[in-house]
């Protein structure tokens, strides 16, 4: 095996050189599919199902949860920052097919990184996914609530604030329903794949319909002057728009984490990825402009369901607003089962590689999922949607997203050089200009977060550091092992 981990003569490596080993692709390949010890992980999802995993993971949260926030800080021109959100995810999304066909894995990412730049940025990359995955699935569940209110007010029922809205927001102290949404995914996942598989692409076909009945609506009853002025705030605020709604786009590497649970990894990941995409940005923007079309740009301030409040205006339908909702609802469903999935994958890598306790790891004998995993996963995701408010979830989460991304299209750059012989079921059109221009979207969008963003990131990777040295270097798989690596 070809690596940089360097024999010394010892049986344990320096830190500098502990935190630049690299773990072969063939080992990564070797292990595909194992737990930590036991039964193995199931392959049950064709190409159907992965696409419908990335579309569930990724499409409704920008426009059920994020838009009616986001709008406000772009104006009209918030259709504009939904392409820019896009068109930086596409490069990335690029940059992960490629990966996906190359090393097709559950650990996305974090194994990307491990295989190309050592352990010290995989743990680093790991580490943002599980502010991604565990906290972005809070944030999403966050906003059912909204349309549950929605849902109520219908039918001329109030909810309990206290008990529905995000806490510290509208006199909101815990999140009911957001905490029995994760629950509810967590009892799916565990009880198999293929039928939390089979349980999401129900909800998103739903979900599209749902949208495209809301765009059919809206375009009704569209006005072209509620695009002017189109940038009342400026491109700056546009660039702060796309930087909260890359939020919106995360969802698609979701897909590459089914790698070990595909019938055919190599060829219907990168397909699956791309596929993805298409349908997300195109609905995303088709949503956005029939929105702005139909009302105000400043209408939308301080909106809660605002999509579904619009069809009820525009309609005078009450049922309308209650479908609607109803669909938003079984949307924010979708998502929290899709990424709450790909953050336990991610989790059976990192224990395989001594990263995080081997718990996470454990492949049930009766359906081939780490069970225990989901339910400590699912668990821990519930608690932080009922307590903690939509917008700071959000944004952190897009932070480490556009981190781990410009690795992973780094890390094209890097096994193209180590290894051009590995074989690609598909490659970055326009390479390497495709995934530098990744990275440069990633750096850019993070550049227009706030401050206050950046201080909780420091604090996470700070976090980080402090569990990888007490932890994760002391259980490390390849520091084990050692001896037997050469150059």
């Amino acid at each position: 095996m070809t690596t940089q981990n360097i024999a010394t003569g010892t049986s344990t490596p320096t830190l500098r050189q502990q935190l630049g080993a690299r773990k072969p692709v063939e080992a990564f390949m070797a292990e595909a599919g194992n737990g930590t010890g036991g039964p193995k992980l199931r392959r049950t999802l064709g190409l159907l199902h992965l696409t419908m995993i990335s579309v569930g993971a990724t499409l409704g949260t920008g426009i059920f949860v994020v838009l009616s926030s986001s709008v406000p800080m772009a104006g009209p021109a918030v259709w504009i920052s939904f392409a820019i959100a896009g068109l930086a995810a596409l490069f990335a999304a690029l940059s992960y097919a490629e990966m996906a066909g190359a090393v097709p894995v559950s650990g996305s990412s974090y194994t990307y990184t491990y295989a190309t730049m050592g352990e010290g940025l995989a743990w680093i990359c790991g580490w943002c996914l599980v502010l991604e995955y565990a906290v972005s699935v809070a944030a999403i569940a966050v906003g059912a609530g909204e349309y549950l209110n929605e849902m109520a007010r219908t039918l001329g029922v109030d909810l309990p604030a206290a008990l529905t809205n995000p806490p510290g927001t509208d006199g909101g102290v815990f999140n009911i329903p957001a905490l029995l949404i994760v629950l509810f995914a967590t009892v799916l996942l565990v009880r198999g794949t293929r039928e939390s598989a089979m349980v999401n692409t129900v909800l998103v076909f739903i979900k599209i319909a749902v949208l495209l009945f809301f765009i059919v609506i809206a375009f009704s009853a569209f006005t072209s002057g509620n695009f002017d002025p189109l940038l009342p705030m400026g491109t700056a605020g546009v660039s702060a728009a796309a930087a909260r709604l890359f939020f919106s786009y995360i969802g698609f590497d979701a897909a590459s984490t089914a790698g070990e649970e595909a019938r055919n990894p190599q060829r219907d990941l990168p397909r699956a990825i791309v596929l993805s995409m298409v349908i997300i940005t195109s609905l995303y923007i088709l949503v956005a402009i029939s929105a702005i079309g139909a009302r105000q740009w400043n209408w939308f301030e301080g909106k809660e369901a605002a999509l579904a409040q619009l069809l009820q205006e525009v309609t005078g339908q009450g049922w309308v607003a209650l479908f609607f909702a109803a669909g938003a609802v079984l949307s924010i469903v979708s998502i929290v089962i899709t990424v709450l999935y790909g953050q336990t994958r991610i989790l059976v890598a990192m224990s395989r590689d001594g990263m995080v306790p081997a718990v996470f790891g454990r492949i049930s004998p009766r359906n081939g999922a780490p069970v225990a995993g989901t339910w400590i996963t699912g668990s821990a995701v519930a608690l932080v949607a009922g307590l903690v408010p939509l917008g700071q979830l959000a944004d952190a989460t897009s932070i480490g997203t556009l981190f781990a991304f410009s690795l992973v299209s780094l890390a094209v750059v890097i096994l193209r050089r180590t290894q051009p012989e590995l074989p690609r079921t598909f490659k970055v059109p326009f390479y390497p200009l495709t995934p530098i221009l990744a990275i440069l979207f990633c750096g850019y969008l993070m550049a227009n977060l706030g401050v206050s963003t950046w201080v909780v990131f420091g604090v996470w990777m700070l976090v980080g550091a402090f569990i990888y040295l007490g932890y994760g270097r002391r259980h490390s798989k390849l520091a084990a092992d050692w001896g037997s690596f050469r150059k």
